[in-house]
């Protein structure tokens, strides 16, 4: 089952085992002062005419880490997703892009403000938001690979058909966003599963070269940042039962 930010006293204290969304993961990593992490999409703003805002919103407000990602998923409203980050005080950079990318597509149409085109230049953003006493994520937005990429189109498409049958089923709350990218697999005949599969490890690999970068503006050696992966690999956290979705 999901596992929310609101959900995590319950199953620690039951002992129950969940997939923690964006909100639950960024609650655990700022606990264990976690700096850095990947996901595939944030949580947002939803189309459907029942008001629904993912608790991932908030969640960032209050993180102060750096989160890439490929933007918010694609079957939300991007540009009320992007007003409430704004008001939230959560800073959007693009990853060698100006363009908000869209999760399955880099398209959306939407400008940023900021981009950056290296790992350094988001970890020297980074302290500088932290050095002004701003305790909200950094959000870092990238493309999915361009081989894996949809056409903005075809993405569209199938989310307005996905949301529609949606409404009609009388869809809403947690089971919405699984049931959503299920019904877009479908209309995509798998491409956007592919997709995503993509775009998660261009995630974490530019993940990994941000906390590389952040590391050396610690002034952490080489030898330092082995040994803490080894000790990252020793913890065997996947083993736990949690993981992010």
């Amino acid at each position: 089952r999901k596992v929310s930010a609101r959900d995590l006293g319950v199953a620690v204290a039951l002992g129950q085992e969940g997939a923690t969304t964006v909100a639950a993961t960024l609650a655990l990593a700022s606990i264990a002062d976690v700096r850095v992490f990947a996901t595939g999409g944030i949580g947002g703003v939803h189309r459907e005419p029942a008001f629904d805002e993912s608790a991932d919103l908030p969640e960032l407000a209050r993180s102060s880490m750096i989160v890439v990602c490929a933007g918010a998923k694609s079957i939300l409203d991007l540009p009320a997703t992007m007003e409430r980050l704004e008001t939230l005080g959560v800073p959007v950079i693009g990853y060698r892009t100006s363009e908000l990318p869209g999760f399955f597509t880099a398209e959306t149409g939407i400008s940023l403000g900021a981009r950056a085109d290296s790992p350094d230049d988001v970890a020297r953003v980074f302290a500088a938001h932290r050095a002004l006493g701003r305790e909200s994520a950094l959000l870092v937005v990238q493309p999915p690979p361009p081989e894996h990429a949809l056409p903005r189109e075809t993405v569209e498409r199938a989310v307005e058909r996905a949301v529609a049958h949606a409404v009609e089923q009388g869809v809403r709350g947690a089971a919405m966003t699984p049931m959503l990218l299920a019904a877009v697999e479908r209309e995509t005949e798998g491409k956007s599963l592919a997709a995503n599969l993509a775009l998660l490890e261009n995630n974490a690999a530019l993940a990994a070269e941000i906390a590389v970068a952040l590391a050396r503006m610690d002034g952490r050696s080489d030898e330092e940042m082995n040994r803490g992966a080894e000790r990252a690999k020793a913890l065997n956290l996947a083993s736990s039962g949690w993981y992010n979705s």
